[in-house]
């Protein structure tokens, strides 16, 4: 019973994968799956939660259209958040009524994940009272400090099933959080992995560590399935079933 389908989708749309969660929370809902963790990168695109304000989007449609950068509004929780390539974005479709029905408790688990991954490449990252999501502090050629957000996240859940999730920047192009004002805090900036060691981290190293330490986290044991054989278990819980 504690068993978590993992799937790796690639390179997706943002809309392609919502509407798969969406299929996923509602056979979750039914028991008709075990727990499910979506694994993707998307296209550039900027996301806005449920308490995003539309101040925080900085660049206009006309720039958003040149540097080939989508927007959706969403109904996760948080603000205004980046998504593109190099940054393991993980959608949990879990059961908390099955782990611990706990919002906040979850929301540090995500952290948590994140903290310990960070860890395996001698990277300390830290949560930050009031703020989601988890932080470095960084010491500048002058000596100043300051933190970076290396970690994003923001949760939907629906009858103790959750979704939407975690973002998380490997490999980032960071020049693209010039667009907003990340998750709506002003003055702070986003880093990544590859930043902050100065080398090129690869997305299929920092992965596979997210998802162990998500199932350590859960308690759940992590199996591997592909996107076909997760399309098949949906479509033939979608399909009627004829009367005779």
């Amino acid at each position: 019973m504690n068993e978590c389908w993992t799937v790796d989708l690639g390179r997706i749309g943002y809309e392609r994968a919502w509407d798969l969660q969406k299929r996923i929370v509602a056979a979750r809902k039914l028991a008709l799956i075990p727990d499910v963790l979506l694994l993707c990168e998307h296209p550039h695109v900027i996301t806005m939660g449920r308490n995003g304000k539309s101040e925080h989007l900085l660049a206009s449609e006309t720039m958003l259209r040149a540097r080939g950068v989508e927007f959706h509004a969403t109904n996760r929780g948080g603000d205004i958040t980046y998504h593109g390539p190099g940054q393991v974005v993980a959608y949990p479709i879990l059961n908390l009524a099955e782990i611990r029905r706990d919002v906040g408790w979850y929301v540090r688990q995500l952290e948590e994940a994140m903290i310990r991954t960070t860890a395996e490449y001698g990277i300390t990252a830290e949560r930050r009272d009031g703020r989601t999501g988890i932080w470095v502090d960084v010491k500048d050629a002058s000596g100043l400090h300051s933190e970076e957000k290396l970690g994003a996240i923001g949760v939907h859940i629906s009858r103790w099933v959750t979704s939407h999730g975690l973002a998380y920047n490997v490999a980032t192009d960071l020049s693209y959080f010039d667009l907003i004002v990340p998750c709506g805090i002003a003055g702070k900036r986003a880093t990544s992995l590859t930043r902050l060691l100065n080398r090129e981290i690869e997305m299929s190293d920092a992965a596979p560590r997210l998802v162990r330490h998500l199932g350590e986290c859960f308690g759940r044991t992590m199996r591997a399935i592909s996107a076909a054989e997760l399309e098949s278990a949906l479509t033939a819980q979608e399909t009627p079933v004829a009367v005779a």
